[in-house]
């Protein structure tokens, strides 16, 4: 009889992983953003006296720097979980069945039967 060892279930991204992955995706958004409002500014403002390309330049490369800086901090401050993946899913599960979470029928619902038997109680 041959015995087969269990299989794991893949790892998830690293912390760097998760890390590098937030910086690239605010760099990107970064440079968007600072060739949006770099490009906005040299047509109201004019170029100054570096002229457009620098300027364009240094919009985009300060905004990518700070938007990457933030994102790679804040993707790993969001998934840094101890609970598994699994885990972390059923606790939502359960948070959002909690009676905190209901829609405002279900609670209208709810307080009609309450009534109701408090109405039944008093008649008895």
């Amino acid at each position: 009889m041959s015995q087969t060892a269990p299989q794991r279930a893949s790892a998830g991204p690293t912390v760097w992983q998760k890390r590098v992955m937030g910086a690239m995706m605010g760099t990107g958004v970064g440079l968007t953003i600072g060739f949006i409002f770099g490009s906005y500014s040299i047509i109201r403002g004019g170029a100054g006296p570096r002229g457009a390309l620098p300027t364009l330049s240094q919009y985009m490369l300060s905004s990518a720097a700070t938007f990457g800086f933030f994102l790679a901090i804040g993707s790993v401050i969001r998934n840094d979980s101890d609970l598994s993946s699994q885990l972390e899913a059923a606790r939502l599960r359960l948070a959002v069945s909690s009676p905190v979470m209901r829609s405002r029928a279900e609670g209208a619902a709810m307080i009609r039967r309450r009534w109701e038997m408090e109405k039944n109680l008093r008649q008895q």
